[in-house]
């Protein structure tokens, strides 16, 4: 969800003052800051107030689960796939909107005044899955671990990591339902990269011997 006042459309006194143009707010305000994008003039004005609803909100990570609240403007459309900061009582943090509840159900799209529950996921730092096979071969030697990383965090086919005392090279990445913007499902072409809140699981190729030393 963006921020709704990044824009507004207003009369500008300069160039438009009997219809409404797009505006930038440079500072918010009573008073507020605003840049005419027809003509650049800047000037300041009292902007209509956004009406809000409060919505509940579950938030999911790392296998848990919480429930927390946010203001949502009235005339907003919200959807699966989008993000936006959550202040909670422990932090603020970036979440993700996996379904949208509302009184027919579940849906993927939904005007916010529709809906009643928002189901999320923690974005800003996540738990990444690996299935790593012996660098010798071996795939049916398999082992699993996580990492936690930045869900910024880029992961590339071929690429070898050095995370959280381990040491691989990624060999196919499997994404999640709710990632966007990739051709495939799985990515496993050299080059192939994902970022770490879009990875449902990494296989990997492991570069460690001494993991295996046990076995």
């Amino acid at each position: 969800m963006d921020d709704p006042l990044q824009r507004v459309a207003i009369p500008c006194p300069a160039c438009s003052p009997d219809s409404e143009t797009v505006h930038e707010i440079l500072k918010p305000g009573g008073q507020a800051t605003v840049r005419c994008t027809a003509c650049s003039h800047v000037h300041k004005e009292q902007l209509p107030e956004q009406q809000t609803e409060t919505k509940d909100v579950v938030v999911s990570q790392d296998g848990e689960s919480f429930s927390a609240s946010v203001e949502v403007p009235t005339d907003e459309s919200l959807a699966v796939g989008e993000e936006f900061l959550l202040e909670t009582d422990e932090a603020i943090m970036t979440v993700r909107i996996t379904s949208l509840e509302i009184d027919q159900g579940r849906e993927e799209e939904a005007p916010a005044e529709e809906v009643q529950t928002i189901w999320t996921r923690g974005v800003g730092n996540v738990s990444v899955n690996v299935t790593a096979h012996p660098k010798g071969g071996g795939h049916d030697e398999t082992r699993s671990f996580s990492l936690q990383v930045p869900g910024d965090y880029e992961f590339t086919v071929d690429e070898t990591e050095e995370l959280g005392g381990e040491e691989f090279t990624v060999e196919g990445i499997l994404l999640r339902d709710d990632a966007t913007g990739y051709e495939h499902e799985k990515l496993d072409f050299e080059g192939d990269m994902a970022i770490a809140k879009d990875i449902k699981r990494l296989y990997a190729r492991d570069q460690s011997t001494s993991a295996w030393s046990a076995w």
